[in-house]
């Protein structure tokens, strides 16, 4: 196989575009790329993230929309100090998440927590200082 398998952008399938619109580039300042009815992308650093309706999302790929609970994957943003963890958990809480674990000192040395999205997707937000 001469083609590698990368990641160029990360599709989130959820139930209210908007809303997701204005979690991820209103309450935590990601570049709207593209905005269409039912469909939206945002900058993600290097990557992209994709906001397309649950049942649209399902529907192309397939399978059935149902899920809840962990999802079997979560998404982490490695900072590069505990002040930096704290600040992304607070514009995520003020944004509308939901903490999931408070930030705090973990066994390995570094420092973490976790928030869910508005349609549960769980993000670890870290740092190893």
């Amino acid at each position: 196989m001469n083609v590698k398998l990368q990641v160029s952008t990360i599709m989130l399938g959820v139930e209210d575009v908007d809303r997701a619109k204005e979690f991820y580039a209103g309450g935590l300042g990601c570049e709207v790329k593209q905005d269409h009815p039912g469909f939206v992308t945002c900058a993600l650093g290097s990557l992209d993230l994709a906001l397309y309706e649950r049942e649209a999302a399902a529907q192309d790929a397939g399978v059935s929309s149902e899920g809840s609970g962990f999802r079997g994957s979560s998404y982490h943003f490695i900072t590069d100090s505990r002040a930096a963890v704290d600040e992304v958990m607070g514009a995520a809480k003020a944004a509308g998440a939901t903490i999931v674990k408070p930030a705090e000192a973990v066994e390995w040395g570094g420092y973490s927590g976790y928030f869910a999205d508005p349609d549960g997707y769980l993000w670890k937000i870290t740092t190893a200082a």
